[in-house]
């Protein structure tokens, strides 16, 4: 394990060390998820959390098409109903 120093500086703001931010692939501006555990700040890449519910959720994507069509269709048809 790695343990790295970081700094608050003014209006709360992390400041990650360089080596930090290359390790974890970020540039300026990227967006970060950040999450308190038992205590502890785990700060993680935006792009990797949504990688990981990708991959969570893709057992249940239909094999062919679209979700978002699917869903688009299945809201026409009940608002067709209406």
């Amino acid at each position: 394990m790695h343990v790295h120093k970081g700094r608050l500086v003014s209006g709360g703001r992390l400041q990650l060390p360089a080596d930090v931010r290359r390790e974890l692939g970020l540039a300026d501006g990227d967006q970060v998820v950040m999450q308190v555990v038992d205590g502890e700040l785990h700060v993680r890449p935006r792009r990797d959390v949504l990688k990981r519910i990708q991959t969570m959720l893709r057992p249940y994507a239909p094999e062919s098409g679209s979700v978002a069509d699917e869903l688009i269709a299945d809201r026409r048809a009940e608002a067709a109903r209406d």
